[in-house]
Order: structure tokens, then sequence, then C-alpha cells
């Protein structure tokens, strides 16, 4: 068994073992314990399932954006089992988020030939095509999404996105207020009502859907946008004050966040305050030499000093 193990003898086996056990005495005995490898067919017990040991794998990698690799997984898989809907619909969404959403929508249509009532699956295929520059067949996709569960917030929030995006606002804002009204605790909704009130110069409104989001959420580093966002609100209604407010807010969580101390600057200069103003975009080009924006207006302001 020695000499199988690659050793000369027992004798140097012995050596070897007392080397990586360093406090045993010339006394003590050893035993040694040999495995022999069974076939699968033959284990005793629970066997181990291949497909969701890979399957979990992929979940993980996604979950910490490593979708080069979660794709492989998915993929590896679906050779196991080609048809389960999950992992089409995971390989697709992994497919999308590395920009390959030909391929994506492949995933997506082979899963839908065998659910063909998963909104889900609907749902992901029209941001697929969203994202593809193709908005109307993204409705398309959403419609057939909408017939079958009308009150699912997911395709609520991205059906707003797709009217967006096809310059219907109107329809864009029922679907954000029926999700609202499904979950009037939903920050995304929130943001992306007051994101389209804003656009269309209905700050007012889109200062209370600021305002309800930094109601409903922590002070964590998810609430800078939204102050930003607030901030660029009260800058369309003239009120320069409350803006720098809602700046430096939004800058006690993103400390080095060029576009917030840029946003803070140009209110400054609203309120004549030019040095204050001058020592944002000085901090800008610091973080950015190459923002030519900043420069100019730093100029701007060392011309007002």
């Amino acid at each position: 068994m020695a000499r199988e193990e690659g050793f000369k003898d027992a004798s140097e086996l012995e050596t070897e073992f007392r080397k990586m056990y360093p406090d045993t005495t010339d006394e003590s005995l050893f035993q040694v314990i040999r495995f022999h490898k069974l076939p699968m067919d033959e284990w005793e017990g629970a066997k181990i399932n291949a497909k969701a040991m890979v399957t979990k794998r992929g979940d993980i990698l996604f979950d910490i954006g490593k979708f080069d690799k979660s794709v492989m997984c998915y993929a590896a898989a679906l050779k196991i089992d080609p048809d389960d809907v999950y992992l089409l619909n995971r390989k697709g969404d992994n497919l999308s988020r590395l920009g390959k959403f030909h391929e994506a929508l492949e995933c997506y249509d082979q899963a839908l030939q065998i659910e063909p009532d998963n909104e889900y699956v609907w749902n992901n295929k029209a941001i697929a095509l969203l994202n593809s520059n193709r908005p109307e067949d993204a409705l398309k996709a959403s419609n057939r999404a909408m017939d079958i569960n009308d009150e699912n917030v997911l395709v609520l929030y991205w059906r707003g996105f797709i009217f967006e995006m096809l310059g219907r606002f109107n329809d864009a804002l029922q679907c954000y207020d029926k999700l609202l009204n499904l979950n009037p605790h939903d920050l995304d909704a929130w943001n992306a009502k007051g994101n389209l009130l804003s656009q269309i110069d209905r700050a007012e409104e889109a200062l209370e859907c600021y305002d309800r989001s930094l109601e409903l959420c922590l002070e964590d580093e998810s609430d800078a946008s939204t102050w930003n966002r607030k901030g660029n609100a009260l800058m369309e209604l003239n009120r320069f004050e409350e803006a720098v407010e809602c700046y430096q807010k939004a800058l006690s969580l993103e400390h080095d966040n060029e576009v917030f101390l840029s946003n803070k600057g140009v209110s400054l200069m609203e309120l004549d305050r030019f040095e204050d103003a001058a020592e944002c975009f000085r901090k800008v080009l610091i973080l950015n030499p190459d923002n030519e924006d900043a420069q100019i207006l730093m100029d701007e302001c060392l011309e007002n000093l």
C-alpha cells in the first residue's frame, strides 16, 4: 500500500506521517484509511443534483454582477434540462446585461414557447426590446404581460419607461400612478414619477414625489441621487437656497460626486455666492481635470469676485 502511494516502503510512509504530526512519539500508532470511488448508480443516500448545484453557482455569480461567468453556468445547466423556464429566463437576463440582446430574446422566446402565460418572461422580453431601441415591439411584449396580470408592479414600472421612450408621457404617468396605488411604498416608482414630472416641466409635483421618496427611504447612499433630483427640481422653481441644501445633503452621502458638486456650484452662482461656487468647481476639476464645463463656470465665478 505504501508503494502504491509513492513511498519506498512502510517505514518511509511512517517517517512522512511523523513530519506531518510532530507531536507524536515513537510509540504512536497511525491508522491509514483508504477510499474507493463508487459509480453514481451505486451511491447510498441522496445523490448530488448537478443541475441544482450549477444553477446555484450561476445565481450567486449573477447576484455579484459576474454576468459573463453566470451565463456559462446557466448554459451548462440547460444542457441537463433544456426546457427549464427559470434557466432560460436567467440566461436571457445575463445576456441582456452583457448587451447581447438578440441572444437574450432567443432565450425568452424559447421560454415563452414552454410557458406562454409567464408575465415575468414577457416583461423581460419587453426590457430587452427596449434596450435594443425597439420601443414599439417592447410595448407589444408589455401588452402581453399586462393581459396576463395588469397588477404586476414590475410590469407597470417598466411599462412606464416604455411609454416615456415613446413620448407618451400621460400614459407613463398612469402606469406610475397605478403602481403607486398598488404599492405606495415603492421608492423607485416615486423617483420615476418625479423624474418624468420634472421632464415635462411640472416641478412642483415632481418635488412632492421626491419628498415622498425621501420620507420612505433611510439616509444611506441610495438617497443621494434623490436629494440631487430634488435639488434640480428646486432649481427649476428658482428656489436656490433650498436647492443648495439638497445638493449638500447629497454630497454628505457621496462626497466626491462631481455632478452633485457642479449642481451645487450652479445654484450658488444664482445666489451670487461666486467664491463658494468657485470652490465647488475647483473640487470638480481635482476629481476630473478634463471637465470643461466646470472650468468655464469656475472662470466665470472668478470674473465676478
